[in-house]
């Protein structure tokens, strides 16, 4: 194994990690943008306010992108075990 081989495993195991992750992060990230924009508007500061809506928003992402990323992931791993003969030699 080279240096550079370790590198551009270690880029891709964290492009396919960013890859996966970003969609739901990115939901989060609205919806709790969306509800702070409200609570600013309103001014009800209440903590649970924040956390509930987000919390349902990420499990339903998960549910419907669960296929796509599992799929990305099965991808990614079957690659790596192919190649597990270059990586000994």
């Amino acid at each position: 194994m080279t240096p550079e081989f370790v590198v551009s495993f270690a880029q891709e195991a964290i492009r396919v990690t960013i890859l996966i992750s970003l969609p739901v992060l990115m939901l989060g990230l609205v919806v709790g943008l969306l509800i702070s924009v409200f609570q600013a508007v309103t001014q009800i500061n209440e903590m649970t306010l924040t956390f509930v809506p987000k919390i349902l928003v990420v499990f339903i992402g998960l549910l419907f992108l669960a296929p796509w990323m599992l799929e990305h992931m099965m991808t990614f791993t079957i690659a790596v075990i192919e190649q597990i003969p270059v990586y000994i030699r």
